[in-house]
């Protein structure tokens, strides 16, 4: 089992910046895939990205293409979410979740318990 801790959330003006981390234990997730989500109130879940299991693969959507970064450490166990350029429509619980099959792709096996992040305008 893994279990997933997202972290770094909070309350940030338009223009600013958060780090997320998303930190796993139970078992190393170096050979998972890594996917973000988001979702805002009253609105579906949204992909916001992934990454491969080495690292060297990102993939992200069009809303944030460009302000956002996936990283990981695999010593640490941990993936990371850089959001720079924050806007009020970035404002949504952020989750993390993990892939078996290592291509950050899904079906995700595992799912963190989210991260508020909130924008003010």
């Amino acid at each position: 089992q893994v279990q997933l801790v997202e972290s770094g959330g909070g309350l940030v003006q338009a223009g600013g910046s958060l780090r997320l981390s998303c930190a796993a234990s139970g078992r190393s997730i170096s050979r998972y895939g890594m996917g973000w989500f988001r979702q805002a109130p009253g609105k579906e879940r949204e992909f916001v990205g992934r990454i491969n299991w080495s690292g060297g693969n990102t993939y992200y959507a069009d809303s944030v293409k460009g302000r956002f970064t996936i990283s990981r450490d695999n010593a640490k166990n941990t993936v990371y979410l850089q959001m720079n350029g924050l806007k009020p429509e970035d404002t949504a619980v952020y989750y993390c979740a993990a892939d078996s099959k290592g291509w950050g792709t899904g079906p995700y096996d595992y799912w963190g318990q989210g991260t508020q992040v909130t924008v003010s305008s």
